[in-house]
């Protein structure tokens, strides 16, 4: 019960975190540990990451508030330098298109839950972006929660069993 409690801070941390590797901890810890079972490791995954993402879900949505410390950091005028203006030329085009994918995803919110569903499943695109943006979109709450947790439990799950189905290969 320990390591599950473990993977499940862990985790956490890496949803925070984007250094912290949840995907290295997993294998190495079922690499190591014998005794823990696959399926409880990657819930314990799965709850730890959607808990993480939930906070960036929540305040990509509005609902809660950064500390004034970031918030002041993020939302203060800053004069224009020349190093600025071409920052801005460099990613007008990036910033358009996020922007026309953010109105597409709120045109249709059943294209965004597969989008979300597959990120958390194969995480590509990025499942922080795809949290932030389905934050921005206000997508349903459940369907966050469930289309999250399936899709880490899922993934996660494959993950902490490949040790011993590669081991068993090999012999």
């Amino acid at each position: 019960m320990g390591w599950v409690l473990l993977t499940l801070g862990v985790a956490f941390g890496s949803a925070i975190v984007p250094l912290v590797n949840a995907e290295l901890f997993v294998i190495g810890l079922c690499a190591s540990q014998h005794n823990v079972h696959w399926l409880w490791l990657g819930g314990a995954v799965a709850v730890g990451q959607i808990a993480g993402k939930l906070l960036y879900y929540l305040a990509a949505r509005g609902s809660i508030r950064l500390p004034k410390f970031l918030h002041d950091r993020l939302h203060r005028e800053r004069p224009l330098t020349p190093r600025r203006v071409r920052w801005q030329l460099r990613t007008k085009v990036i910033r358009s298109k996020i922007e026309a994918l953010r109105e597409r995803c709120q045109r249709h919110p059943h294209w965004m839950t597969g989008t979300y569903g597959i990120s958390s499943l194969v995480g590509l695109p990025p499942f922080m972006a795809t949290s932030v943006l389905a934050g921005m979109v206000r997508m349903r709450l459940s369907t966050f929660l469930a289309a999250g947790l399936a899709g880490r439990w899922v993934r996660f799950s494959l993950l902490a069993a490949s040790p011993a189905m590669f081991a068993g290969w090999l012999q």
